[in-house]
């Protein structure tokens, strides 16, 4: 056994309890990260590797969670292809978008220097993290990443530019998801090469389009991005989030764990996706909105679950809410240490 819960846990090592992280931990849930946010704007946090480092590692000491993950956006990589990226107003935004480009290949032009203060964030990270916290790197999903890429905003959702835009011409779009498949790998390969010791790859969008489309242009990139970082060893988590039926698709060979969102009982994934894979998640964030009652009756299906099945950490169907008051979280951080799991 070694100190860490997560770690063990997702080498599928029975541990005394499941070990718990949220996605978007480290943000506006915590008081201590909005301090920081009347200094600083988010992508000078981001780019600022000290900074980086000490955001990266709030959860771990306000909340008590059991892993840290790199505090960055996944819409780095569109800037490591040239592109012009703004988090001003609401949201990201980019300069210009590939829907107003005549000539997307010709446009990406790779910059992967643009990424440097991101491993200059891991080193300081794990010179200065608790020993028995792990650290997770990641990057976004081909499709969400082309999402935002394509569309240059991020207030719509629904990018109703983008999806017209694959079925119009399908080839062009395959090309384009090369080229971010590329600097995904070498962005993730440098990641693993700083020391990060799980990667997740964040499909945020992956209910965008149907299941079929989905595999024929993206899952082939899923496949190559997450192959590269296991063939060094080191963990691998994939979200594909609003995938539905597509849940199918994902076994042992594309990834170690898969991250489920709320749409699916945890139970009926396993079923699916057979005995050997990790699951992660898919507690419901938006329970966290209500109150310390509705957490208690909510968290008694991932307490019988996490009895049955101990591949399992525990997380969140999606990111956590701005909206949501840290006291919820900290009470259901506090469940999930003190309760009995019968293991």
């Amino acid at each position: 056994m070694s100190q860490s819960l997560f770690l063990d846990t997702i080498n599928g090592v029975k541990r005394e309890r499941p070990p718990m992280w949220f996605m978007r931990q480290a943000g506006r849930v915590l008081p201590s990260y909005m301090k920081l946010r009347e200094t600083y704007g988010f992508k000078e946090m981001m780019e600022t590797p000290n900074l980086a480092a000490d955001v990266t590692l709030l959860p771990i000491h306000d909340l008590g969670v059991d892993a840290a993950i790199l505090f960055s956006d996944i819409l780095v990589i569109p800037e490591a292809l040239g592109m012009e990226l703004s988090f001003e107003g609401k949201g990201p935004s980019f300069a210009t978008a590939l829907k107003d480009v005549a000539d997307p290949l010709n446009f990406l032009t790779e910059k992967p220097e643009k990424l440097d203060h991101i491993y200059a964030a891991i080193d300081r990270i794990l010179e200065i993290k608790p020993k028995d916290i792990p650290l997770i790197g990641f990057c976004g999903g081909p499709l969400t990443t082309l999402c935002y890429m394509y569309q240059g905003f991020s207030r719509n959702q629904n990018f109703p530019d983008f999806v017209p835009a694959i079925y119009r011409d399908k080839e062009l779009m395959k090309k384009v998801v090369a080229k971010i498949t590329e600097m995904s790998i070498h962005y993730a390969l440098k990641q693993v090469e700083h020391g990060v010791q799980a990667f997740q790859l964040f499909e945020t969008h992956a209910g965008l389009i149907p299941v079929e489309l989905y595999k024929e242009v993206f899952l082939p990139s899923v496949k190559a991005i997450l192959g590269a970082v296991r063939e060094k060893g080191v963990k691998t988590i994939y979200l594909p989030k609003g995938l539905g039926t597509g849940i199918n698709m994902v076994n042992y060979d594309l990834c170690d764990c898969v991250s489920v969102d709320w749409q699916m009982p945890l139970h009926e994934v396993r079923s699916i996706v057979g005995e050997e894979m990790i699951l992660q998640g898919n507690f419901d964030p938006r329970i966290l909105e209500s109150t310390p009652e509705a957490i208690d009756r909510e968290f008694e299906y991932y307490l019988n679950y996490g009895r049955k099945d101990h591949k399992w950490i525990f997380n969140l169907g999606h990111g956590l809410l701005p909206s949501i008051p840290v006291e919820n979280v900290e009470y259901l951080v506090k469940k999930v240490k003190e309760s009995d799991w019968g293991r």
